[in-house]
């Protein structure tokens, strides 16, 4: 009895502790963003996408150095699927978001360029299936070069109302707000994750399923956690830019770090056949369903969008239990 609650104990603390540091590090992010005068989304992509992909880049990294490319490859890829499918799904149903000009503009397009750069260096032609330390620093340098151009097309947006509205916390307690809530995240999302492949292992669930499917959405509950928060704070750039972020980061810098760390040599099929053509296709319907329609001055992504992509992400589950 005692071995089956100390895993729900650890599902019901993990929710907890992620709701109540998400509010925490989405409030401090936000309101720093105004006190330094800094556009929301930019915010969002840099500084919860970095945050709130911590569990992607320490999975990641683990699993390269102990020569397990396929997860260290399905933890990144199946997190972004489960990014933009279920966690942008569940907020448009929650509200309809509002998409900023510049995700429109720069950070999605930018998202399906490395999507298909990652594919090519995948499948070298001349080499087969596989991620050499070159490659891996190809992602990099694109990490690098992404964090500047959205940088400079974010701030060009910024309008006055967002440096204007100046927040009563001073920037140490939003530092320190920023820092506790990233902090909680990870460790809340690791407690959970824990009990869930408890119970998932107690249940005779196999390894492979729960991989595929537990550690792939524990690792996205930081995102999917702060994500809604910011939906409820009316903090739309946020939500969205968090998960933009989050899957430029897992694209570049998880896989760059994980191949740099460790070449692959081979990488399973499914990745390639599936898991990153399911990605690119998300993030082209997020691309077409944000995109402002005639006369308006931003896009909207709507419950309906928000269904159906909650719908390709039960698609996208039930495809890899049937594979499994």
């Amino acid at each position: 009895m005692i071995d089956w609650l100390l895993p729900f104990a650890a599902i019901i603390a993990g929710l907890g502790a992620l709701v109540f540091s998400a509010d925490v590090f989405v409030a401090g992010a936000s309101d720093g963003a105004r006190r330094l005068g800094a556009p929301a989304l930019l915010v969002g992509m840099v500084v919860v996408g970095f945050g709130t992909s911590a569990p992607e880049m320490a999975v990641s990294a683990v699993s390269a150095v102990r020569g397990a490319s396929g997860l260290a490859l399905g933890n990144a890829y199946g997190s972004n699927v489960c990014n933009i499918a279920l966690i942008i799904g569940l907020c448009a149903l929650v509200r309809p978001l509002a998409v900023n000009r510049s995700a429109i503009r720069f950070a999605i397009p930018a998202l399906l360029f490395v999507t298909a750069v990652s594919a090519v260096l995948l499948k070298d032609a001349r080499l087969g299936a596989g991620l050499s330390r070159a490659d891996a620093w190809i992602l990099l340098a694109l990490f690098a070069a992404a964090l500047f151009a959205m940088a400079r097309d974010a701030s060009a947006d910024s309008g006055p109302d967002e440096a204007a509205a100046a927040p009563v916390a001073s920037l140490g307690v939003c530092a320190a707000k920023v820092v506790f809530g990233i902090t909680a995240l990870v460790l809340s999302s690791r407690i959970l994750v824990w009990g869930a492949v408890e119970i998932a292992m107690k249940l005779g669930v196999s390894d492979l399923v729960i991989g595929l499917t537990i550690v792939a959405l524990g690792t996205s509950l930081p995102e999917l956690a702060s994500s809604l928060a910011a939906v409820r704070r009316g903090e739309d750039d946020l939500a969205v830019g968090n998960i933009v972020g989050s899957n430029l980061f897992n694209a570049l810098a998880v896989v760059g770090i994980a191949g740099a760390i460790a070449p692959m040599p081979a990488v399973d099929g499914a990745v390639l056949g599936r898991d990153l053509p399911a990605s690119f296709a998300l993030a082209l319907f997020l691309l077409v369903a944000g995109f402002p329609r005639r006369g308006a001055a931003v896009g909207r992504i709507g419950r309906v969008s928000g269904a159906a992509l909650l719908l390709s992400y039960a698609a996208y589950i039930a495809l890899l239990a049937v594979r499994a």
